[in-house]
């Protein structure tokens, strides 16, 4: 069997994205999903999505992480994904589509062929918060620490501990490190699934975002991730419910090909 695929990045978190309106992949073939997103004896990615046939929508979105499973919402893949629906003529400007954690909104600006994607994602309630911690659900759970700066700071070792420590051992949790940069934000993840440092993450700086709202009184910032730049916007209705949530970057398309396998 032949797949014909497309490579996306946003802001260096990578994915592979297949056409699936004709049910050639099934998403039940964790393996093969594994397999497709191997840096080494695959085409390499973070995750994969399929872009699926749905009533009423413009497609499904369904996310898989690099060990085959699907996985929670992911931000930056969600741009990616509206990328790729409006190079293959799926979607013009304006995107309406379905994922694991709801409806999604999408704009597409095309300066030139430079593609940037304004995501909306779902609404946040339920937030923990403590003085410098936070933890939230944007799609997918994160839990937010804010540190003084990221010079010499080991985002995957911390990560890792906070994933694997005993309250997130089993179901796992997204972990995210903020520092302020004068008005902006750094922000670095450890993804669970895919269990290391990501060089984005756009849930992650979504509820990052969100966090540093609390202790800045603000309702949007630029953010700044190992991989690139991203904005976030909110509206914040009280202490516990966020909404009208925005991601913004951009989406590029690295290269196509296809796999015999």
């Amino acid at each position: 069997m032949q797949i014909e695929f497309s490579k996306y990045q946003g802001t260096g978190n990578d994915f592979v994205l297949i056409d699936n309106r004709n049910n050639l992949i099934s998403p039940e073939d964790t393996s093969l999903i594994e397999k497709l997103c191997h840096r080494r004896f695959g085409i390499g990615g973070d995750g994969l999505m399929l872009l699926e046939k749905e009533n009423n929508y413009d497609f499904r979105m369904r996310y898989f992480n690099s060990d085959g499973k699907e996985a929670s919402m992911c931000g930056n893949g969600g741009r990616c994904i509206v990328a790729f629906a409006y190079h293959l003529g799926i979607i013009k400007n304006i995107a309406s589509f379905i994922a694991v954690d709801g409806e999604h909104e999408a704009k597409v600006e095309d300066n030139e062929g430079q593609i940037q994607i304004c995501l909306k994602m779902v609404d946040v309630s339920g937030i923990e918060k403590n003085e410098t911690t936070f933890y939230l659900n944007t799609g997918s759970p994160h839990y937010v620490e804010f540190i003084n700066d990221h010079n010499e700071f080991d985002t995957y070792s911390n990560g890792k501990a906070i994933r694997y420590n005993k309250r997130f051992a089993k179901e796992g949790t997204n972990v995210n490190f903020v520092s302020f940069n004068n008005n902006d934000l750094q922000v670095s993840t450890y993804e669970r699934g895919v269990e290391d440092e990501t060089y984005s993450c756009g849930t992650g700086v979504v509820a990052s975002a969100i966090s540093a709202g609390f202790l800045k009184n603000k309702n949007r910032f630029n953010i700044n991730t190992k991989g690139g730049k991203l904005s976030v916007s909110f509206n914040k209705i009280d202490n516990q419910n966020i909404d009208n949530i925005w991601l913004m970057g951009p989406a590029t398309h690295v290269f196509s090909g296809s796999l015999t396998i």
